[in-house]
């Protein structure tokens, strides 16, 4: 899919420039990039055993409570 992205001639300057020399079309540098700032946005690890863990549960403050009960006893 292609996108249009404006640039400013600062930024296409140093586009051109990291290209060469990294030896890559503008186009694939600014994949890498896109590819490398989304691998930094926080997003759920789903990979994660703690991922999901309170699904089906009931609501939190009832949870607790049901808890401290068990303590009273």
């Amino acid at each position: 899919m292609r996108v249009v992205v404006d640039l400013s001639e600062e930024e296409l300057r140093a586009l051109k420039v990291v290209a060469q020399e990294d030896k890559m079309s503008q186009a694939e540098a600014v994949r890498q990039a896109i590819q490398a700032y989304l691998a930094t946005r926080s997003a759920p690890n789903r990979e994660s055993p703690a991922f999901g863990l309170w699904a089906g549960q009931t609501e939190g403050v009832a949870y607790q409570r049901a808890l401290r009960e068990e303590w009273s006893e």
